[in-house]
């Protein structure tokens, strides 16, 4: 993994969850280095059926994120315990300093971007958007295998 992922910030027993948050530099390769988190963090739970997906979605937000924001970009995964609200899900957040929420668009077929949120929107169970103290986060949340 790139020295652009950072440290992992936390991975933390969150009452018998996981939880792992890292923090990218708002530069190119910031999107690589999120998938390549992404992908690592989830193989060592044993979500590896989870990984490709969770990435690609990651790496359409942090594109966002880097197309719109500057600033630093927070991705986070929290996998709930079994007797938590959210058992069942993997809940991914995509932070930056935005404040504007984020706003699909239909895109035409010519059209090289604008389809990042419809993929979101179409692969995962929920998604949406919550204001922050200093910006956004766009979550959304993808079914755990079994």
């Amino acid at each position: 993994m790139s020295s652009l992922a950072g440290d992992v910030i936390g991975v933390i027993d969150t009452e018998g969850g996981d939880f792992a948050e890292w923090t990218f530099p708002a530069e190119p390769d910031a999107v690589r280095a999120a998938r390549a988190a992404v992908r690592g963090r989830l193989r060592a739970w044993g979500l590896d059926g989870l990984a490709d997906l969770a990435a690609l979605l990651v790496s359409e937000l942090v594109t966002n994120s880097l197309q719109h924001a500057t600033g630093p970009i927070g991705v986070r995964l929290v996998r709930p315990a079994r007797a938590a609200r959210l058992d069942g899900v993997l809940l991914v957040e995509v932070s930056d300093p935005l404040p504007d929420p984020p706003r699909a668009r239909v895109a035409r077929p010519e059209d090289e971007s604008g389809r990042g949120l419809q993929l979101v929107a179409l692969s995962s169970q929920r998604w949406g958007t919550r204001p922050g103290a200093a910006g956004k986060t766009v979550w959304f949340e993808l079914a755990l295998p079994g």
